[in-house]
């Protein structure tokens, strides 16, 4: 039952970081890449649907990132679709392709892209310890009940906030990882 416990709260918790390094991904950096697009969604025919189902990706350049539309008729949306996004980006389309050229960013919009980050790392953080939180509650039922000895729940708390603390060092390292790359120039 402990066992059960301590894996689950794991998973979670490995689920909870996963989450976070999608989300940073998101946030645009001075580079291009097909990550930034994961959370568009694009109206087409009628159906909010994932850009990502919509088209292919390709970084000619540093800055430069071709959309090539699998429906041509899905051009129109998918441009609308980037125009509305908080990329701050504006697509040009030359009838096959749709180009993004991204702006070189400003030390202001770096710091404001370094703050998105560390208000997600937080959200993990808090996704972490919430968990945390839950199977302690849980190991502590087991207690109360009798399932297990108090020395066999002291143990694994001693082991669930070292799973939390590997965890949260994760996050840290991860968006230290997406600040260091947010602010070279």
């Amino acid at each position: 039952m402990i066992d059960d416990t301590l894996l689950e709260a794991e998973e979670k918790m490995d689920k909870a970081i996963e989450v976070a390094k999608e989300d940073f991904a998101t946030i645009r950096t001075g580079r291009a890449s097909a990550a930034m697009f994961t959370k568009i969604f694009v109206d087409y025919y009628g159906s909010p649907t994932p850009l990502q189902q919509l088209a292919s990706f390709s970084t000619p350049e540093a800055r430069t990132i071709l959309i090539s539309p699998f429906d041509k008729s899905s051009m129109v949306g998918i441009e609308k679709a980037l125009r509305d996004s908080d990329l701050g980006v504006n697509p040009t389309d030359d009838g096959n392709v749709i180009r993004v050229v991204l702006p070189s960013l400003t030390e202001e919009r770096r710091k404001d892209f370094v703050k998105l980050a560390r208000t997600k790392a937080e959200d993990a953080r808090i996704a972490v310890r919430n968990i945390r939180r839950r199977a302690k509650d849980e190991l502590d039922r087991i207690a109360k009940d009798g399932e297990a000895g108090e020395d066999a729940v002291a143990r694994a708390e001693k082991e669930l906030e070292g799973l939390t603390k590997k965890r949260v060092e994760v996050i840290d390292v991860v968006l230290a990882a997406k600040e260091s790359e947010l602010l070279e120039v």
